[in-house]
């Protein structure tokens, strides 16, 4: 992998606002030492975009706007609306015009309580939550016993098990035989404790996939059936390996509620219904099925004055999966994209090309909101200079791939010089990179030929702690970094629009694949416009 560093060096703030430094002094600690390089001066214009990042951030307000106020924004559910509504009176409040584009149409639901407890062998509230899109127990409280998946010979005896799932909850997770985190055991445990819960974990997923196996049906099928005979709900844990963490994502039981357990409340359960004890539960779900509803991108442009039909798209998807609020995705995304045009349009309110807000719906269920703009606006996908997304938690910014272009090197390099070293400094580069194959939006771009780039961000336990989690919330947000990311795309932003003519989109000639064959570029994907057989 490439690196590449670009030198400034700042006084005060988050990145600070002097124009030419002592290379000798750097008050917050961006340079001492190791990063004293040569002085260097910031053009005027991104002078002001550090300034009004540092001094009049807006960052904290958009934050517990959406998050905390509208909160998770599940395609087809209430909260989605929110956002899109929130995201275009924030814009228009600004001055930057905006519109809700619709482009297709989702199951519409709301989510209501979940009362989840115990009640034999004893009282207890369990942690859980109904997953999305989830049926209700219609305002009754339902009590039942919990049962676990049999562990059966062949396909024969699960269908002579069936009948017996009539009236219960039943659990059709592996049960995790430890609630520490790999981390934690590397720290505190002995070699031989480490090796063999390693054991016993490697063991029992072997025999839970082999439990799964015998029935003799896939394990996204096994709710439907459950429900179908009678079941009374469908009970899982999907463990993200940290301390409190599970990964909420949708039902797949059409008449009867889908609840995730914690992984310590999940494992109790399954260990009473083991030894005999028939532990019962009882249940409160009040969500709504709200019918198809439509769903929205919400676009928003400042309006370029020299090339107002070329275009610099910032990126972001508003949606997100409903365990938690959304924070880190892609909320983080989302404010600083929306942070990035509040300045670029009080500090440079007539660029020479349009500058172009997408924040997209749907990006969970397969970037349905991108690549629907992409199919719905060829003009401007024809006409773009580059495509900046933010998607991957509330980190700075740590690399940056050309995403397969020849010439990316060049411009990608010439707008990075513009940026503060402090931003820069540690950002590795690779050219020209491979394209995206649809881990997020800017892969839809990169589908059409357009040059679009991922902005991606340094970790924080994002994949294991927040990415769709139940703790994916406000107080895991880094403001700090929050800050360069928005100083990062803003100055990018700024230079691509101001380019004298649109940057070289040449593809570089992809490498074998693993099968021997020449590698192609990804094609153009149809989005999901309903949600009907999701």
């Amino acid at each position: 992998m490439k690196r590449t560093n670009f030198t400034y060096i700042l006084s005060k703030g988050i990145l600070g606002c002097a124009l030419v430094l002592s290379f000798a002094l750097v008050e917050n600690g961006f340079a001492q030492g190791r990063f004293q390089q040569e002085n260097q001066v910031l053009e005027p214009i991104v002078q002001k975009i550090v300034a009004e990042a540092n001094d009049h951030s807006q960052l904290e307000s958009l934050a517990f706007e959406l998050l905390d106020v509208v909160g998770p924004r599940l395609v087809g559910t209430p909260g989605m609306t929110r956002a899109n509504e929130w995201a275009l009176a924030k814009f228009e409040s600004w001055g930057i015009s905006a519109k809700n584009q619709k482009f297709g149409e989702w199951k519409g639901w709301e989510r209501g309580i979940s009362h989840i407890d115990m009640v034999t062998p004893r009282v207890k509230s369990l942690a859980g939550t109904q997953l999305a899109w989830s049926p209700s127990t219609k305002g009754k409280t339902v009590q039942a016993e919990v049962i676990a998946l049999p562990d059966v010979k062949d396909s024969i005896s699960f269908k002579n098990w069936l009948p017996g799932v009539k009236g219960k909850f039943v659990m059709i997770s592996m049960p995790q035989p430890t609630g520490r985190p790999d981390h934690n055991w590397a720290e505190f445990g002995t070699k031989e404790s480490i090796e063999k819960m390693n054991r016993s974990r490697d063991s029992l997923t072997v025999l839970w996939n082999n439990r799964i196996q015998a029935s003799g049906v896939s394990a996204n099928s096994i709710p439907s059936l459950l429900e179908e005979a009678g079941a009374a709900g469908i009970l899982t844990s999907n463990w993200s390996k940290e301390f409190g963490a599970n990964k909420i994502f949708g039902a797949r039981s059409y008449k009867v509620p889908s609840l995730d357990i914690s992984l310590e409340d999940y494992g109790m359960l399954y260990r009473l219904a083991e030894k005999g004890i028939k532990p019962k539960i009882s249940v409160e779900t009040a969500s709504k099925d709200l019918g198809n509803v439509p769903s929205f991108n919400t676009i928003a442009e400042i309006k370029g004055t020299e090339f107002p039909n070329e275009y610099v798209i910032l990126s972001a998807h508003l949606d997100s999966w409903e365990g938690g609020s959304g924070a880190t995705d892609n909320g983080t995304g989302t404010i600083a994209m929306m942070e990035v045009a509040r300045i670029l349009k009080k500090i440079l309110p007539n660029p020479k090309r349009t500058i172009l807000i997408g924040l997209w719906g749907s990006e969970e269920q397969g970037l349905n909101g991108s690549r629907s703009f992409v199919l719905d606006n060829p003009e401007i996908v024809e006409n773009t200079q580059a495509v900046f997304n933010l998607d991957n938690g509330t980190g700075r910014v740590e690399r940056i791939n050309g995403s397969g272009f020849v010439h990316a090197y060049d411009f990608i390099s010439r707008w990075m010089a513009a940026v503060p070293n402090a931003v820069t400094k540690d950002i590795k580069t690779e050219f020209p990179g491979s394209p995206g194959g649809g881990g997020s939006d800017h892969s839809s771009f990169v589908a059409a030929g357009v040059p679009a780039f991922m902005l991606s961000s340094l970790s924080w336990g994002y994949f294991s702690n927040t990415w769709h989690t139940n703790l994916d919330t406000y107080d895991k947000l880094v403001f700090d970094d929050l800050k360069y990311n928005v100083i990062l795309t803003a100055v990018m932003t700024y230079k691509a629009s101001e380019e004298p003519q649109l940057v070289n989109r040449e593809q570089r000639v992809l490498p074998l694949g693993r099968d021997g064959k020449q590698g192609v570029w990804p094609p153009i994907r149809q989005p999901r416009r309903t949600g009907v057989g999701y």
